[in-house]
């Protein structure tokens, strides 16, 4: 990043969040590239696993049908019964994009930009991990970004992943997209409020401070909070938060008939891994995301966009 570039995100999050999420940056890098050993910890980049799926599926005779099932996306909508919600916002859509791994095969952007215009909402928020590596160059994921930011109206919230360096946010913020890094964005309609929040990657980086990111938010106001994984689930439930947005598992991806996940990559329950959940007062939702990651492949676990309409109930 530029040194201006440092000089602002220090003063926006702090000199210690900054310092931390660089530097596990620059050893995670150095590590990935330098020790073999590191692959255990990131399947993504453990390449002697793409090549055995790859070619599992490639003689069971999926993997054609595989990759074709990347490139069709599902649009979900879930109904979001909040009682304290704001008369202005009854009806309010938020689009709900994850894990687009922008940079892993240009068919899927294609498709995804396709069906974007299509679309009609409020606000759009990402939930992270838009690049297909966890290092390396990222100048395809940012012209990739370019092109969906193109094909989406509403304004739109974003928080980074554990694919994800920090040096996106103020490419993003140049598109029009707001990075919420353990901050909070007020939304207001006809005078009224809700709240988004959004945490720092929780699952690799764990840079995440819901502290922070709850600590603009009024007591009794309607807040939604943004995470790229659903692993703080019970942290931000008893923070308060009445809806929390999150992706990372990708459903599984490769998953048994009935869309049943082998593994998906994260601390929580199964029941967390994709789709609508609740803990306590919190309702949730885990997107499937809208790439693929490891291999260009979905079985029984097709990509997804997303449609959440808040209501009173």
């Amino acid at each position: 990043m530029h040194p201006d570039e440092i000089a602002t995100l220090t003063a926006r999050i702090g000199r210690a969040h900054l310092r931390r999420r660089l530097g596990l940056e620059a050893d995670h890098e150095v590590f990935v590239l330098n020790r073999p050993g590191a692959h255990f910890f990131y399947p993504e980049n453990w390449y002697s696993v793409h090549g055995v799926i790859r070619h599992a599926l490639r003689l069971s005779g999926l993997l054609a049908r595989a990759q074709d099932n990347a490139t069709r996306l599902q649009v979900r909508h879930n109904r979001v019964v909040l009682p304290g919600l704001p008369a202005a916002f009854e009806g309010f859509r938020i689009l709900h994009l994850s894990d687009l791994h922008l940079d892993m095969e240009p068919r899927n952007v294609a498709a995804l930009c396709a069906r974007l215009p299509t679309l009609d909402a409020d606000l759009c928020v990402l939930t992270g991990d838009y690049r297909a590596k966890t290092f390396g160059p990222y100048d395809r994921v940012l012209r990739a970004m370019r092109e969906v930011r193109g094909r989406i109206e509403a304004p739109v919230l974003a928080v980074l992943g554990n694919h994800d360096t920090l040096a996106f946010v103020p490419a993003f913020e140049s598109m029009g997209i707001r990075c919420l890094l353990n901050e909070s964005e007020p939304i207001e309609r006809q005078g009224e409020r809700i709240y988004l929040a959004g945490v720092d990657d929780a699952h690799y980086y764990q840079v995440h401070n819901l502290d922070k990111a709850a600590a603009g938010i009024p007591e009794g106001a309607v807040a939604i909070l943004l995470s790229h994984t659903p692993e703080i689930y019970r942290h931000a439930a008893h923070c308060g938060f009445d809806l929390m947005l999150c992706g990372h598992t990708h459903g599984g991806q490769i998953c048994l008939p009935g869309g049943f996940p082998l593994t998906w990559d994260a601390h929580c329950p199964r029941r967390l891994a994709a789709g609508a959940w609740s803990h306590g007062a919190m309702l949730g939702y885990t997107s499937v995301g809208a790439g693929t990651s490891v291999i260009n492949a979905r079985l029984n676990c097709p990509p997804e966009i997303t449609v959440h309409t808040l209501t009173a109930g």
